[in-house]
């Protein structure tokens, strides 16, 4: 049975005769997905709180609409609107910077998002506020005040 690695070009220099390596090094889908995937950090609950205890980096809540928040929270910047905001964001491109929603989904995107931009030390928490919620950490909810 054949890997599911194995792509079409790979099956077409087959069908040809060629030797695999007669056209060169194959580049498979996979291959190409994993290296267009931007590297970031996927924090759980656990060690953001632990880094929260010194805080060092640039904690942004990027949940749209608001649907509460972690304390010591240094920006509100929507998801989908991280490339037009890069002002609100610290100008070193290497500072640290953590990014939350209320699931993990679009801090995700935005974490994307921040590193195809050149950011290099960019995290997102995994699970969101729920998970937060979930582990017995607090949420502030201004909204409600």
């Amino acid at each position: 049975m054949f890997s599911r690695r194995l792509c079409l070009p790979v099956l077409v220099q087959a069908a040809l005769g060629l030797s695999l390596t007669a056209l060169g090094p194959i580049f498979t889908p996979v291959q190409a997905e994993e290296q267009q995937r931007p590297e970031f950090g996927v924090l759980q609950s656990t060690e953001l709180n632990a880094m929260l205890q010194k805080k060092d980096f640039f904690f942004v809540n990027v949940h749209i609409p608001y649907q509460g928040e972690i304390r010591d929270t240094d920006a509100f910047i929507p998801y989908d609107k991280i490339a037009a905001s890069l002002d609100k964001l610290p100008k070193d491109k290497n500072k640290p910077i953590v990014l939350y929603c209320l699931g993990g989904g679009m801090s995700e995107i935005a974490a994307q998002e921040l590193v195809q931009l050149g950011y290099t030390h960019v995290s997102h928490l995994s699970g969101g506020m729920f998970d937060w919620k979930k582990r017995g950490y607090p949420i502030i909810n201004k909204s409600q005040e």
